[in-house]
């Protein structure tokens, strides 16, 4: 019989795993039949460069630039499928889609490329949903997530000008738009309420009925 974490694990990592892999075959191809991407990267507020939105992320200037990309989204993508499994691809959509569209409207008049925006947009989600849902094991992996990221911050200010801080930066906030509008949806705080009616004999209520309920107040 399988073992169902690791068949929750296997698909955590899977889809994070295939959407890097796809990053990579893009520049596989790229380079082996000599196709500059460059151009159909996201360029603000020109029509043209609308195509970007969805192009954007896949396209790399460098194999250091993906791979810089790819072990964060590898990592984050598969704590975000692990502990967030019901919600985790209207997140990536959503991150996806607003980010793009906020750098193309407010971006600066040059190609922006690269998948650092979804890092970005990962690193606040896992780390604001933690604390807008008051529950302690996804507040523990915020501060891990800090701790692995949390230097990322920089990368929001325009202390580089050959990197697209705005897309840091759009993609920072639209990770904490996500966490904030899913935060109902998905893993939620244990509640537990103590219960006065005589005919239930001052019982525990839990929410997770497999839990061992705590020893009752006093006093």
């Amino acid at each position: 019989m399988e073992d169902p974490e690791k068949k929750k694990i296997a698909r955590s990592i899977f889809y994070p795993a295939l959407f890097v892999g796809i990053l990579w075959l893009v520049k596989i191809l790229e380079i082996a039949f000599g196709i500059d991407l460059i151009r159909f990267g996201l360029y603000p507020r020109a029509w043209s460069g609308l195509i970007g939105v969805i192009t954007c992320p896949l396209i790399h200037s460098s194999f250091a630039h993906l791979f810089s990309n790819s072990v964060p989204l590898f990592v984050l993508g598969s704590i975000t499928f692990y502990f967030y499994r019901p919600i985790a691809f209207p997140v990536f959509f959503w991150v996806y889609l607003m980010s793009g569209l906020w750098l193309w409207a407010a971006g600066r008049e040059a190609y922006h490329v690269g998948a650092s925006g979804l890092v970005y947009g990962f690193v606040t989600f896992l780390f604001f949903s933690g604390i807008f849902r008051k529950e302690r094991s996804l507040m523990v992996l915020s501060m891990l997530v800090t701790f692995l990221y949390g230097s990322l911050v920089w990368g929001i200010f325009p202390i580089q000008p050959q990197i697209s801080w705005e897309s840091h930066l759009l993609g920072s906030l639209a990770g904490v738009i996500t966490a904030f509008y899913f935060r109902k949806e998905g893993p939620q705080a244990k509640k537990i309420e103590w219960n006065d009616d005589e005919d239930d004999n001052g019982e525990w209520k839990l929410e997770n009925e497999d839990q061992t309920p705590p020893e009752p107040p006093v006093g």
